[in-house]
Protein backbone atom coordinates (compact mmCIF):
# COMPACT_ATOMS: atom_id res chain seq x y z
CA UNK A 1 0.00 0.00 0.00
CA UNK A 2 1.30 3.50 -1.04
CA UNK A 3 3.05 5.25 1.70
CA UNK A 4 0.08 8.15 0.89
CA UNK A 5 -2.97 5.81 1.44
CA UNK A 6 -1.90 4.27 4.92
CA UNK A 7 -4.09 4.49 7.78
CA UNK A 8 -2.29 5.45 11.42
CA UNK A 9 -2.30 2.99 14.01
CA UNK A 10 -4.92 -0.12 13.81
CA UNK A 11 -6.85 0.95 10.88
CA UNK A 12 -5.54 -1.13 8.28
CA UNK A 13 -6.41 -4.19 10.02
CA UNK A 14 -9.66 -2.90 10.96
CA UNK A 15 -10.36 -2.08 7.56
CA UNK A 16 -9.40 -5.38 6.29
CA UNK A 17 -11.65 -7.44 8.63
CA UNK A 18 -14.73 -5.41 7.75
CA UNK A 19 -14.54 -6.40 4.03
CA UNK A 20 -13.94 -10.17 4.54
CA UNK A 21 -17.30 -11.26 4.21
CA UNK A 22 -16.69 -15.11 4.85
CA UNK A 23 -15.32 -14.48 8.05
CA UNK A 24 -17.59 -12.30 9.10
CA UNK A 25 -20.10 -14.85 8.48
CA UNK A 26 -18.55 -17.43 9.85
CA UNK A 27 -18.20 -15.66 13.36
CA UNK A 28 -21.61 -15.13 13.10
CA UNK A 29 -22.27 -19.05 12.72
CA UNK A 30 -20.03 -19.78 15.56
CA UNK A 31 -21.34 -17.18 17.65
CA UNK A 32 -25.11 -18.01 16.25
CA UNK A 33 -24.79 -22.30 17.17
CA UNK A 34 -23.19 -21.03 20.93
CA UNK A 35 -26.98 -18.82 21.07
CA UNK A 36 -28.91 -22.31 19.96
CA UNK A 37 -26.66 -24.19 22.63
CA UNK A 38 -27.34 -21.56 25.10
CA UNK A 39 -30.53 -21.32 24.25
CA UNK A 40 -31.54 -24.53 25.08
CA UNK A 41 -29.98 -24.90 28.27
CA UNK A 42 -32.38 -21.73 29.31
CA UNK A 43 -35.09 -23.70 28.50
CA UNK A 44 -37.66 -23.93 31.87
CA UNK A 45 -35.28 -20.83 33.79
CA UNK A 46 -35.80 -18.06 31.61
CA UNK A 47 -38.78 -18.05 29.92
CA UNK A 48 -38.63 -16.91 26.02
CA UNK A 49 -39.83 -13.44 25.79
CA UNK A 50 -37.89 -12.55 28.81
CA UNK A 51 -35.06 -14.33 27.35
CA UNK A 52 -35.23 -12.41 24.06
CA UNK A 53 -36.43 -8.81 25.42
CA UNK A 54 -33.49 -8.99 27.94
CA UNK A 55 -30.96 -9.84 25.52
CA UNK A 56 -31.54 -7.19 22.77
CA UNK A 57 -32.57 -4.66 26.13
CA UNK A 58 -28.82 -5.20 26.96
CA UNK A 59 -27.32 -5.57 23.57
CA UNK A 60 -28.78 -2.45 23.12
CA UNK A 61 -27.28 -0.33 26.18
CA UNK A 62 -23.54 -1.95 24.83
CA UNK A 63 -23.89 -0.92 21.33
CA UNK A 64 -25.20 2.68 22.40
CA UNK A 65 -22.28 4.43 23.20
CA UNK A 66 -20.60 3.00 20.09
CA UNK A 67 -23.41 3.94 17.91
CA UNK A 68 -24.49 7.35 19.24
CA UNK A 69 -22.71 9.50 17.18
CA UNK A 70 -23.34 7.54 14.41
CA UNK A 71 -27.55 7.86 14.91
CA UNK A 72 -27.53 11.72 15.61
CA UNK A 73 -25.93 11.90 11.82
CA UNK A 74 -27.80 9.26 10.48
CA UNK A 75 -31.09 10.01 12.22
CA UNK A 76 -32.56 11.96 9.62
CA UNK A 77 -32.00 9.01 6.40
CA UNK A 78 -33.43 6.72 9.38
CA UNK A 79 -36.67 8.44 9.71
CA UNK A 80 -36.71 9.03 6.09
CA UNK A 81 -36.85 4.97 5.77
CA UNK A 82 -38.93 4.23 8.90
CA UNK A 83 -40.96 1.71 7.86
CA UNK A 84 -38.32 -0.45 6.50
CA UNK A 85 -36.45 -0.34 9.87
CA UNK A 86 -38.80 -1.12 11.78
CA UNK A 87 -39.96 -4.05 9.87
CA UNK A 88 -36.48 -5.12 10.48
CA UNK A 89 -36.45 -4.45 14.14
CA UNK A 90 -39.50 -6.38 14.46
CA UNK A 91 -38.59 -9.51 12.19
CA UNK A 92 -35.28 -10.18 13.03
CA UNK A 93 -34.25 -8.91 16.52
CA UNK A 94 -37.84 -9.37 18.22
CA UNK A 95 -39.82 -12.34 16.58
CA UNK A 96 -37.36 -14.17 14.90
CA UNK A 97 -35.01 -14.42 18.50
CA UNK A 98 -38.22 -14.85 20.89
CA UNK A 99 -39.58 -17.82 18.48
CA UNK A 100 -36.23 -19.38 18.47
CA UNK A 101 -35.86 -19.81 22.35
CA UNK A 102 -39.78 -20.66 22.12
CA UNK A 103 -39.75 -23.25 19.93
CA UNK A 104 -36.27 -24.26 22.33
CA UNK A 105 -38.81 -25.46 25.15
CA UNK A 106 -40.47 -27.72 22.50
CA UNK A 107 -37.86 -29.53 20.48
CA UNK A 108 -34.66 -31.07 20.50
CA UNK A 109 -31.69 -30.22 19.19
CA UNK A 110 -31.12 -32.56 16.56
CA UNK A 111 -34.47 -31.14 15.12
CA UNK A 112 -33.43 -27.68 15.32
CA UNK A 113 -30.25 -28.53 13.54
CA UNK A 114 -31.84 -29.91 10.85
CA UNK A 115 -34.10 -27.11 10.27
CA UNK A 116 -31.32 -24.60 10.50
CA UNK A 117 -30.33 -25.75 7.35
CA UNK A 118 -33.46 -25.07 5.58
CA UNK A 119 -32.46 -21.03 6.16
CA UNK A 120 -31.11 -20.62 2.62
CA UNK A 121 -34.38 -21.85 0.90
CA UNK A 122 -36.12 -19.52 2.88
CA UNK A 123 -33.78 -16.65 1.77
CA UNK A 124 -34.38 -17.85 -2.25
CA UNK A 125 -37.75 -17.94 -1.91
CA UNK A 126 -38.16 -14.36 -0.65
CA UNK A 127 -35.44 -13.08 -2.67
CA UNK A 128 -37.73 -14.32 -5.80
CA UNK A 129 -40.28 -12.82 -4.27
CA UNK A 130 -39.22 -9.33 -3.36
CA UNK A 131 -36.44 -9.29 -5.34
CA UNK A 132 -36.76 -11.32 -8.94
CA UNK A 133 -33.72 -12.67 -7.95
CA UNK A 134 -33.10 -16.81 -8.66
CA UNK A 135 -30.52 -19.05 -7.91
CA UNK A 136 -27.74 -19.83 -10.01
CA UNK A 137 -27.04 -23.74 -10.82
CA UNK A 138 -23.66 -23.23 -8.72
CA UNK A 139 -25.99 -21.85 -5.76
CA UNK A 140 -29.07 -24.77 -6.24
CA UNK A 141 -25.53 -27.19 -6.37
CA UNK A 142 -23.46 -25.64 -3.40
CA UNK A 143 -26.83 -25.57 -1.34
CA UNK A 144 -27.71 -29.41 -2.10
CA UNK A 145 -23.89 -30.28 -1.40
CA UNK A 146 -23.76 -28.13 2.43
CA UNK A 147 -27.22 -29.25 3.11
CA UNK A 148 -25.93 -33.17 2.71
CA UNK A 149 -22.86 -32.42 4.77
CA UNK A 150 -25.06 -31.46 7.43
CA UNK A 151 -26.94 -34.15 7.97
CA UNK A 152 -24.21 -37.10 7.41
CA UNK A 153 -22.73 -34.97 10.91
CA UNK A 154 -26.07 -34.83 12.44
CA UNK A 155 -27.37 -38.47 11.33
CA UNK A 156 -23.76 -40.18 12.27
CA UNK A 157 -23.27 -40.87 9.06
CA UNK A 158 -26.58 -43.24 9.14
CA UNK A 159 -29.06 -41.35 6.76
CA UNK A 160 -31.46 -43.96 7.74
CA UNK A 161 -32.01 -41.88 11.28
CA UNK A 162 -34.13 -39.54 9.20
CA UNK A 163 -36.84 -41.76 9.20
CA UNK A 164 -37.41 -41.98 13.03
CA UNK A 165 -37.44 -38.18 13.42
CA UNK A 166 -40.85 -36.80 14.70
CA UNK A 167 -41.53 -32.91 14.27
CA UNK A 168 -43.39 -31.53 16.69
CA UNK A 169 -44.61 -27.58 18.32
CA UNK A 170 -41.41 -26.83 18.70
CA UNK A 171 -40.23 -27.49 14.94
CA UNK A 172 -43.05 -26.10 13.14
CA UNK A 173 -42.44 -22.46 15.30
CA UNK A 174 -38.85 -23.05 14.48
CA UNK A 175 -39.65 -23.05 11.09
CA UNK A 176 -41.72 -20.25 11.22
CA UNK A 177 -38.63 -18.49 12.81
CA UNK A 178 -36.46 -19.16 9.93
CA UNK A 179 -39.37 -18.28 7.38
CA UNK A 180 -39.04 -14.81 9.33
CA UNK A 181 -35.35 -14.49 9.24
CA UNK A 182 -35.25 -15.02 5.68
CA UNK A 183 -37.34 -12.07 5.08
CA UNK A 184 -34.85 -10.27 7.07
CA UNK A 185 -31.91 -11.31 5.41
CA UNK A 186 -33.74 -10.29 2.27
CA UNK A 187 -34.96 -6.79 3.65
CA UNK A 188 -32.12 -5.55 4.77
CA UNK A 189 -30.45 -5.21 1.52
CA UNK A 190 -33.69 -2.55 1.21
CA UNK A 191 -32.18 -0.69 4.39
CA UNK A 192 -31.14 2.98 4.15
CA UNK A 193 -27.10 4.17 3.28
CA UNK A 194 -26.57 4.64 7.04
CA UNK A 195 -23.68 3.66 9.55
CA UNK A 196 -23.31 -0.14 10.56
CA UNK A 197 -23.94 0.57 14.27
CA UNK A 198 -26.62 3.20 13.34
CA UNK A 199 -28.59 0.16 12.19
CA UNK A 200 -27.93 -2.45 14.66
CA UNK A 201 -27.97 0.63 17.61
CA UNK A 202 -31.58 1.26 15.99
CA UNK A 203 -32.68 -2.17 15.52
CA UNK A 204 -31.61 -3.35 18.74
CA UNK A 205 -33.71 -0.41 20.62
CA UNK A 206 -36.87 -0.88 18.45
CA UNK A 207 -36.67 -4.72 18.24
CA UNK A 208 -36.43 -4.99 22.45
CA UNK A 209 -39.41 -2.51 22.35
CA UNK A 210 -41.67 -4.16 20.20
CA UNK A 211 -41.36 -7.00 22.77
CA UNK A 212 -42.92 -5.09 25.25
CA UNK A 213 -46.57 -6.04 24.80
CA UNK A 214 -45.31 -10.13 24.58
CA UNK A 215 -43.23 -9.48 27.77
CA UNK A 216 -46.07 -7.93 29.72
CA UNK A 217 -48.71 -10.81 28.95
CA UNK A 218 -45.25 -13.36 29.80
CA UNK A 219 -44.74 -11.99 33.16
CA UNK A 220 -48.39 -12.33 34.02
CA UNK A 221 -48.97 -15.45 33.21
CA UNK A 222 -45.56 -17.73 33.90
CA UNK A 223 -43.32 -17.48 36.92
CA UNK A 224 -40.53 -14.97 36.79
CA UNK A 225 -36.68 -15.86 36.12
CA UNK A 226 -34.70 -16.34 39.00
CA UNK A 227 -31.75 -13.99 39.65
CA UNK A 228 -29.35 -16.51 39.84
CA UNK A 229 -25.50 -17.11 38.37
CA UNK A 230 -26.45 -19.22 35.33
CA UNK A 231 -29.31 -17.18 34.64
CA UNK A 232 -26.80 -13.87 34.84
CA UNK A 233 -24.51 -15.97 32.79
CA UNK A 234 -26.85 -16.52 30.03
CA UNK A 235 -27.99 -12.85 30.09
CA UNK A 236 -24.29 -12.14 29.09
CA UNK A 237 -23.51 -14.42 26.69
CA UNK A 238 -26.70 -13.95 24.56
CA UNK A 239 -26.33 -10.10 24.80
CA UNK A 240 -22.74 -10.12 23.66
CA UNK A 241 -21.78 -12.47 21.41
CA UNK A 242 -25.02 -13.81 19.25
CA UNK A 243 -26.64 -10.53 19.72
CA UNK A 244 -23.99 -7.56 19.14
CA UNK A 245 -21.00 -9.30 17.99
CA UNK A 246 -22.92 -12.02 15.14
CA UNK A 247 -25.28 -8.89 13.95
CA UNK A 248 -22.20 -6.65 13.43
CA UNK A 249 -20.69 -9.40 11.44
CA UNK A 250 -24.14 -10.63 9.78
CA UNK A 251 -25.17 -7.04 8.28
CA UNK A 252 -21.74 -5.98 7.39
CA UNK A 253 -21.62 -9.93 5.40
CA UNK A 254 -24.65 -9.48 3.75
CA UNK A 255 -24.03 -5.82 2.26
CA UNK A 256 -21.19 -7.01 0.51
CA UNK A 257 -22.00 -9.83 -0.79
CA UNK A 258 -25.75 -10.07 -0.78
CA UNK A 259 -28.63 -12.36 0.86
CA UNK A 260 -28.57 -15.17 -1.65
CA UNK A 261 -24.68 -15.85 -1.47
CA UNK A 262 -24.16 -14.97 1.86
CA UNK A 263 -27.18 -17.86 3.15
CA UNK A 264 -25.12 -21.00 2.73
CA UNK A 265 -23.33 -19.82 5.81
CA UNK A 266 -26.70 -21.43 7.39
CA UNK A 267 -25.12 -24.66 7.03
CA UNK A 268 -22.17 -24.08 8.79
CA UNK A 269 -24.19 -23.21 12.52
CA UNK A 270 -25.00 -26.78 13.12
CA UNK A 271 -21.76 -27.60 11.58
CA UNK A 272 -20.26 -24.99 14.63
CA UNK A 273 -23.02 -26.85 16.74
CA UNK A 274 -21.61 -30.05 16.46
CA UNK A 275 -17.74 -29.27 17.45
CA UNK A 276 -19.13 -27.70 20.69
CA UNK A 277 -21.17 -30.57 21.43
CA UNK A 278 -17.56 -32.65 21.17
CA UNK A 279 -15.78 -29.77 23.07
CA UNK A 280 -18.08 -29.73 25.86
CA UNK A 281 -19.70 -32.87 26.22
CA UNK A 282 -16.35 -35.25 25.45
CA UNK A 283 -17.85 -36.81 22.37
CA UNK A 284 -14.72 -38.05 20.15
CA UNK A 285 -14.40 -36.77 16.81
CA UNK A 286 -15.45 -39.89 14.09
CA UNK A 287 -14.97 -39.96 10.34
CA UNK A 288 -18.30 -38.74 9.24
CA UNK A 289 -17.19 -35.28 11.32
CA UNK A 290 -14.72 -34.61 8.78
CA UNK A 291 -16.51 -35.78 6.00
CA UNK A 292 -19.29 -33.75 6.67
CA UNK A 293 -17.88 -30.78 7.58
CA UNK A 294 -15.86 -31.06 3.98
CA UNK A 295 -19.10 -31.36 1.77
CA UNK A 296 -20.23 -28.05 3.97
CA UNK A 297 -17.05 -26.11 3.61
CA UNK A 298 -17.56 -27.59 -0.30
CA UNK A 299 -21.01 -26.61 -0.68
CA UNK A 300 -20.53 -22.46 0.88
CA UNK A 301 -17.55 -22.49 -1.65
CA UNK A 302 -19.59 -23.56 -4.82
CA UNK A 303 -22.64 -21.25 -3.62
CA UNK A 304 -20.89 -18.50 -2.31
CA UNK A 305 -18.95 -18.03 -5.85
CA UNK A 306 -19.71 -14.89 -7.26
CA UNK A 307 -21.21 -15.77 -11.28
CA UNK A 308 -18.87 -14.77 -13.96
CA UNK A 309 -20.06 -12.24 -16.40
CA UNK A 310 -20.99 -13.33 -19.86
CA UNK A 311 -18.37 -12.07 -22.42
Amino acid sequence: MPASERIPGNAPRRQWLVNQPYLLLAITALCWAGNAVVGRLAAGHIPPVTLSFLRWSLAFLIILPLAWKHLVRDWAAIRAALGIMVVLSITGIGLFNTMQYWALEHTEALNTLLLQSAGPLFVAVWSLILLGDRLTPAQAAGIVLSLTGVLVILLRGDLTTLANIEFNKGDLIFTVALAIFGLYSVLSLKRPDIHGLSFVGFTFGCGAASLIPLLVFELWSRPLMQLDTPNLLTLFYVAVFPSTLAYLCFNRGVQLIGANRAAPLFHVVPVFGSVMAMVFLGERPQLFHFIGFALVLIGVFVASRKPRRAL
